[in-house]
């Protein structure tokens, strides 16, 4: 829209000064005489601003004219601008938005907090995603995740209906049910909901369809969100019986398996001799590692990121 075009020109030359019209053009994703006509109608509502030709040429801002976001201390400048990895906002779509907000705030920011606020920018970043995340060997491919519905849904406060595969399931089942939010945990999209008054977890890639209904959306009095995602995680987290494991792993990759798996290993033992890595080669013998009983989850331990070679004791 041309009013979000004329405000972010006026925040673009806020922030750098002057600004060359070619560069204005690239950034915004029009034409630089559609610059120049922008130009002209900020300059017609009293926006002092002026053109200069010639090599260092631009467009700028009469000195003195800007907007400050008063109140904000240099902390909590910095805070702003300490980026989380954009896979959260691309899925719902809000990429290109979170790009345009950040370069609002930036130039509505007191000159002083300015420098420190950007160069954090560049110097933080949070990545939400788990390590190894990608697809095991023998998986089916995950379709990508489509929160359009879910998003929908969630605001407009409507009953959803979904038809959902469960894990380790291929057949798809139909449910209504009574949307409290959308979660991102460790890369992982979740729709948080209710069926039949009681609080339920569905992974966003393995909703295969989703139709937002007429009928208002039927929420338990007085439980939001964040209450029940804190039971749900409970639950999860909550240890089942398991099994007792005891698993041989290389040498050279037994720190990033102690890392990964730490909270689940009772104890590493020293090496158990030549014959205590089977496959070994090129690292020495390998090294033993016990996990208590119950251990809450048996899988391949390629998945740990211990490699190929590998023998589990059951």
């Amino acid at each position: 829209m041309k009013s979000d075009r004329l405000l972010s020109i006026l925040l673009l030359l806020q922030t750098r000064g002057r600004v060359p019209a070619a560069e204005l053009a690239e950034r915004l994703e029009v034409s630089a005489r559609t610059i120049y006509r922008d130009i002209d109608s900020l300059s017609a509502a009293g926006v002092p601003v002026y053109a200069e030709r010639g090599r260092h040429g631009g467009i700028a801002l009469l000195p003195g004219f800007r907007t400050d976001v008063t109140g904000l201390t240099a902390d909590e400048s910095r805070a702003l601008f300490v980026l989380a990895a954009q896979s959260a906002h691309s899925a719902l779509g809000l990429e290109k938005a979170l790009s345009s907000a950040l370069r609002k705030v930036m130039a509505a920011l007191p000159a002083p907090h300015r420098p420190a606020a950007e160069l954090t920018s560049r110097r933080i970043l949070v990545d939400p995603d788990r390590w190894l995340a990608g697809t095991r060997r023998g998986d089916a491919v995950p379709r990508p995740v489509d929160l359009d519905v879910l998003h929908t849904a969630v605001f407009a406060d409507r009953r959803l209906r979904i038809r959902y595969r469960h894990s380790g399931e291929s057949e798809q089942r139909t449910y209504t049910v009574d949307p409290y939010g959308l979660v991102a945990k460790a890369g992982t999209w979740y729709l948080v909901a209710d069926r039949r008054g009681r609080p339920q977890l569905f992974r966003a890639d393995r909703v295969a369809a989703a139709t937002v209904t007429d009928a208002p959306v039927r929420r338990r009095d007085g439980v939001e969100l964040a209450d029940a995602w804190d039971v749900l995680r409970r639950e999860v987290e909550r240890r089942p019986e398991g099994v007792r494991v005891r698993a041989r792993v290389r040498r050279g990759r037994l720190d990033m398996f102690t890392r990964i798996s730490g909270a689940s290993l009772a104890r590493v033992l020293p090496d158990a001799g030549a014959d205590a890595d089977a496959h070994g080669a090129g690292d020495g013998a390998g090294a033993g590692a016990w996990a208590p009983d119950p251990y809450p989850a048996l899988y391949p331990f390629g998945a740990l990121g211990v490699g190929g070679d590998r023998s589990v004791q059951r």
